[in-house]
This record gives structure tokens, sequence and C-alpha cells, in this order.
């Protein structure tokens, strides 16, 4: 355990415990022994676990909240202004993000970093489950709930340590990793980076941080990932469909919620996987699973039994209801690339109709890629949109999920197309629902409440 958490035996408090990053650092710091305390603005399943677990959780933000406490971590999400941040700076209480923290609590481990636009929470979890069913007693934390073990994060008495790098926000350069996976590089998160160009170098100096007896992991589909790679001084894998990957796919199968695929490595053939998971872009994710498991000597028929068994992570199209009448599904989609990959996937379901639900998430990505948004249905029958998640940012003057809404009328003139709130959605969807219908749940806000509510609301529908 790193240095500066030794000294710390009696409290932590951490700031937005309620997140998937914050209450992984929680659930790590607990497992050492030390005393949390967090708060957050609103309960949620996370913070009920937490405070089920010993945690003391305060709802709302408070100056009294930090009372007792050595140090106080915080998410990138929290502002400057937040009454308990400057409450620890008045009483000169040490003050750490969430990435920081994490990169202390990694050091003495052999740190395995995945990061990208799209795909790294599936990437980071399929990783921790390989090294756990190889027995290396992995420490993890993930941005998603690991159905194989229900939990984001786990102390392991092993070497590595798996973690997902954010790069939203461009604390991933705060990791030294030895092994990096890149799943790819988007236009996202342009509300930080402000140009595209910024989020390339900064991917540049995530590849760079790599120690220099490691390797890197990058997806040779993305042009510009594999520029990088190519011109740099690290060694490096390429996977993907590309004919420039190291390894790659082929005879690819894709059935309702699962795929299958032959590997090969250069030119030899490593086996045929079964991968509990659709789409051509999990194949990609799962590709770059099998690559490091090779470069850590797992044996091939555990890294077969692995991408089988794998159950997946909560709103990664998680199914929430399957019956003889209907499908619903879950989704932690909010950029347009993930939509138009999740929803290629579930076409394969064959349902007679897909109806999407969307939360946009944030103004300013409403704002930055609002033409992408109304291209990236094209493949739902139906779809509703509701208003945006903040995720506590400023509203931007003229920026509404309406834009989106006008838009996709404007692509899809036949195709029905509603904008309602989040209250009248789900008596909406009962209205207009026919039987073998799939309906999913999009976005990276609280769409998945509407989900449970549909879900219960079905369940006790008459069969028709």
């Amino acid at each position: 355990m790193a240095e500066i958490f030794k000294g710390i035996r009696r409290h932590i408090h951490l700031i937005g415990i309620g997140g998937i990053g914050v209450s992984g650092i929680a659930r790590l710091l607990l497992r050492q022994g030390i005393k949390v305390s967090g708060s957050d603005l609103k309960e949620n399943s996370l913070t009920e676990e937490l405070r089920r677990l010993g945690v003391k959780i305060f709802i709302g933000h408070n100056p009294t909240n930090i009372l007792g406490a050595q140090l106080v971590i915080y998410s990138s999400a929290i502002r400057e202004d937040n009454p308990e941040i400057v409450e620890a700076k008045r009483q000169g209480i040490p003050l750490m993000r969430r990435a920081e923290a994490l990169a202390e609590l990694m050091k003495e481990k052999t740190i395995i970093a995945v990061t990208g636009s799209h795909g790294k929470t599936t990437t980071a979890s399929l990783i921790s489950y390989l090294l756990l069913e190889a027995g290396f007693l992995p420490t993890l934390a993930v941005g998603g709930i690991l159905r194989n073990i229900d939990t984001n994060a786990w102390w392991g008495d092993g070497k590595y340590f798996v973690a997902e790098a954010d790069e939203s926000d461009g604390s991933f350069l705060c990791y030294r990793p030895n092994y990096s996976v890149i799943t790819n590089i988007d236009y996202e998160h342009l509300d930080y980076y402000k140009d595209f160009q910024n989020e390339l170098e900064a991917f540049r100096k995530f590849i760079s941080n790599t120690k220099r007896d490691g390797c890197v992991f990058g997806c040779a589909d993305d042009k510009n990932l594999t520029d990088m790679l190519t011109n740099c001084r690290k060694r490096y894998v390429l996977f993907g469909f590309d004919s420039a990957s190291h390894i790659y796919p082929r005879n690819v199968q894709l059935d309702a919620l699962n795929s299958q695929f032959d590997c090969f490595y250069g030119n030899r053939f490593l086996a045929r996987f079964n991968l509990s998971l659709a789409g051509l872009h999990n194949i990609s994710n799962a590709l770059s699973v099998v690559a490091l498991g090779l470069e850590l000597g797992i044996d091939i028929e555990v890294i077969k039994k692995t991408l089988i068994n794998y159950r997946g992570t909560h709103r990664r199209m998680e199914v929430k209801l399957e019956d003889t009448r209907y499908m619903v599904i879950d989704d932690y989609a909010h950029h347009p690339t993930e939509i138009k990959a999740t929803l290629s996937a579930i076409r394969n379901l064959k349902s007679k109709r897909i109806i999407a639900i969307f939360q946009p998430h944030r103004y300013s990505r409403t704002r930055l890629l609002l033409d992408e948004f109304s291209r990236s249905f094209q493949l739902a029958d139906c779809v509703v949109i509701t208003d945006i998640y903040s995720a506590n940012e400023t509203p931007i003057e003229g920026v509404s999920s309406k834009g989106i809404y006008e838009r996709l009328k404007q692509e899809f003139p036949d195709k029905p197309i509603d904008f309602l709130s989040k209250e009248n959605i789900v008596e909406y969807i009962l209205k207009i629902i026919k039987p073998n219908d799939l309906v999913i749940t999009l976005g990276a806000g609280d769409i998945t409440k509407i989900c449970d509510g549909l879900v219960e609301r079905l369940k006790g529908k008459d069969k028709v």
C-alpha cells in the first residue's frame, strides 16, 4: 500500500461517493482497514451498499461532513466551490483527486490500465475476470459492476492491478502502467479538451507513460491510434479487424446475445472463441483481452473459459426482462458511436421492433455532437428522446434534447419519434408496445430507473 495511506488509519472522506469511480476507491480503502465516510447529492444502490459495509454516508454536501477526516478524496465532477472542499482547505486537510488516489493505491502493483473513448469498462472488466479465473488474485477498479463478482472494486493479494483509466478529464495521465490497453479514440470530451488535437496529444502522453519494459495494446481499426503506436518507441500489439492487426478474427458469427470467431495471432490459428457478448465492437474488445492474456502467459483454455463465462457489467447491454412477450435491455451508451454499435448488436435478436429510449448526457456533449446524434438511430424502429441529464453541468443557453428530437424528425420523417419527460415514458411505452418488441434504454444518467420501472409494469401486464 502506498505510503500516503499507511499513515492514515483513522478516517478518509470521499466526496461524490455515489459515483462508480469514487465508490470503488471506498471499497479498496475499506479492505485496508481504513475508516471511510462519504457524501453525495442523492442516495443510490452504490451508497446503500457502502452503508451496509460500514461507511458513514451523508446525503447532501455540508462542511460538517468532513469532521475528523485526515484526507479528502473527491470526484472530478466535484467543483472547487463545494462546501466540503472549501472547508478542507480552510482546515488544511489534504485534498486528492480520485485518479490521484487510485494512482497511489496501485504504486506497488504491476499496473494494467485500460482507456479509450468507448468500450473501456467492458474491456477492463473482462481483463479483471480473466486474471481472477487464472488465479492471479488481482486488485481491480473498474467503471461498472462486474456481474461475475458483483462489485466494481476488489483488493487482491496478487501483483496485478487492473484499472479503468478515465480520459474524460485528462486524469488518466496520473498513471504509469506496465500494460496499457487503448480501445479507440473518438471525438469525445471536447468540452474539456477544446479540440481533437488536444485529445490526441493526451493519448500520446498516456502511451509515453507506459513503462519501458511494458507493452501497449491498441486497436488497429483506429487510424489515429495506429499512427501513434507505429511512431512511438514502446513495444505494442495491434488488435482488430484491420489487416495491420497482430491479432485478428476470422469466420465471425454474430448470434443473439453472443458471438463466435476464429482467432489468429499473425498467421497462427489460436482457437475458436465463444464470447458471451454481442456485436463486432465487443469482439474487438475481446481481442485485446486475448492478446494481454497471452502476454501474461495465461493458458489459452483459461482464456476460452473466461470469454464464454463472462456475465458482463451492469448497464452494458444488460437484459432486464426477457419472456415470451417482450425483451427490455438497459445500456450505458451515451455517445453516437456507442449508440450505433449497441443498436447494431441487438439487431441480431430479430425482434419485431426496436424501441429506443435515449437520455442525452451533458449539455456540452449534446451541443458538440448534435449532428452525429441525429444520425445514430437509424437501426431503431421507434425513438423516444427525453430531457438531458446534466451530470452537475451548468445548462447551456439554447441547448436542449429537443434539438436532437427535431434533427431526428428531419433525418427520419417516416419513423415514430417522440419527445417525452421521464415521468411519462413508462405509460407511453405500455400503450405502444406489442408482442416481440424490444425496448432499450440508452444513456449514462438515471434513465436506468425508467427501465426498472418499465420492467416492473411489464411483469404485471396481462399477457397478450
